[in-house]
């Protein structure tokens, strides 16, 4: 370790290349999650519905997350999305249009007792989903 009166360069350098030991830095410089996120760095999109799917929870909980399988508009990956509430799986058909955003897991990554969901479902055929499941509105015919 250099320290001294003209140590000032060698001690910036130093700092810049440590820079890549960390891991939040590296991930925004080389733009890994524009790279590898089917959303492609945007907060929401829109899909088609292409079956209805339960997965299993995580330890040590037991039950079925209702999800579904949606294929996203802007470049064809399919993802799987949760539908939150109580039987508002009921409300999502196939081929049914839906908006999906991130779940809110730590570091855009998946929440809870939910095994590999990283998406959720917030309007289906341009109607939220939380207002179909309360019975404030009724689903729009397409």
């Amino acid at each position: 370790m250099v320290n001294g009166l003209f140590a000032a360069r060698k001690l910036r350098l130093d700092r810049k290349r440590f820079r890549w030991s960390k891991k939040e830095w590296k991930r925004r410089v080389l733009k890994l999650k524009e790279k590898y996120d089917p959303l492609e760095g945007a907060p929401m999109a829109t899909g088609i519905v292409l079956e209805k799917v339960s997965i299993e929870k995580r330890q040590p909980y037991s039950g079925m997350n209702k999800c579904v399988r949606v294929q996203l508009k802007k470049n064809g990956k399919i993802v799987t999305a949760f539908a939150p509430g109580d039987k508002a799986i009921k409300y999502i058909d196939e081929h049914d249009e839906v908006l999906i955003v991130g779940i809110g897991g730590p570091k855009g990554r998946a929440i809870g007792s939910i095994p590999g969901v990283r998406y959720k479902v917030v309007l289906v055929n341009g109607q939220p989903l939380e207002l179909l499941r309360i019975g404030k509105i009724e689903k729009a015919r397409r």
